[in-house]
């Protein structure tokens, strides 16, 4: 659980970000849309941006992507409201549903750190390659750096994925398709996440 004094820290966070006025995006924006499922969970998973349906709602990941998004997640046991904290690179939706720009991702890279510093996520999934390049400040195709684990400065692990909207428009399952690549990462994600909570389990029984 989180303690209360970083339940508020998160509060300040949010709060901030709700009244940010740092780029552009702010000015057509319905809702800053910040995060969804628990801040006390092992698993954080950082998209791009909200789109429409993540603007009106104020939640990431609920419209058609975020729905595979969590019959992904529930096809290796893991709880969408308490086992995943997820949000975006952006907190405003760019119009169009267009890819965010370097400035507007810098502008919102101090919410994402603050994020990631509070919520102290153990796995990170980079959904999209808007997200990998923004938190590992690489220049890469995502389908070169997906299924590979890598280290994040706070420690975590860190690994790039497909984004469940690429995945849609991308319907076969056969092997070495994005949906069967998807599957084969989220298992590994799954094995790694159960190697950390038997660690943990152990190290509060000893």
């Amino acid at each position: 659980m989180i303690d209360p004094e970083h339940r508020a820290s998160l509060e300040e966070i949010y709060e901030r970000a709700r009244s940010c006025t740092a780029c552009p995006l702010a000015a057509t924006r319905t809702k800053v849309v910040l995060f969804r499922g628990d801040p006390a969970a092992r698993l954080m998973i950082i998209g791009e941006g909200p789109g429409y349906y993540e603007d009106q709602s104020g939640l990431p990941f609920v419209g058609k992507a975020g729905q595979l998004l969590d019959r992904i997640l529930a096809s290796v046991n893991l709880d969408k409201d308490r086992d995943v904290y997820i949000c975006n690179v952006v907190k405003c939706r760019p119009p169009g549903n267009r890819v965010p720009t370097e400035e507007e991702a810098s502008s919102c890279r101090s919410y994402l750190d603050a994020q990631i510093k509070f919520v102290q996520p153990k796995i990170i999934l980079l959904a999209g390659a808007t997200a990998m390049k923004s938190v590992l400040q690489v220049n890469s195709s995502i389908s070169r750096m997906r299924g590979k684990w890598l280290d994040h400065k706070n420690g975590a692990k860190v690994m790039p994925i497909f984004h469940p909207s690429y995945l849609l428009r991308n319907d076969s399952r056969k092997a070495g398709s994005p949906k069967w690549l998807m599957w084969q990462d989220i298992k590994e994600v799954r094995k790694q996440l159960d190697i950390l909570l038997e660690e943990e389990n152990k190290n509060i029984s000893s």
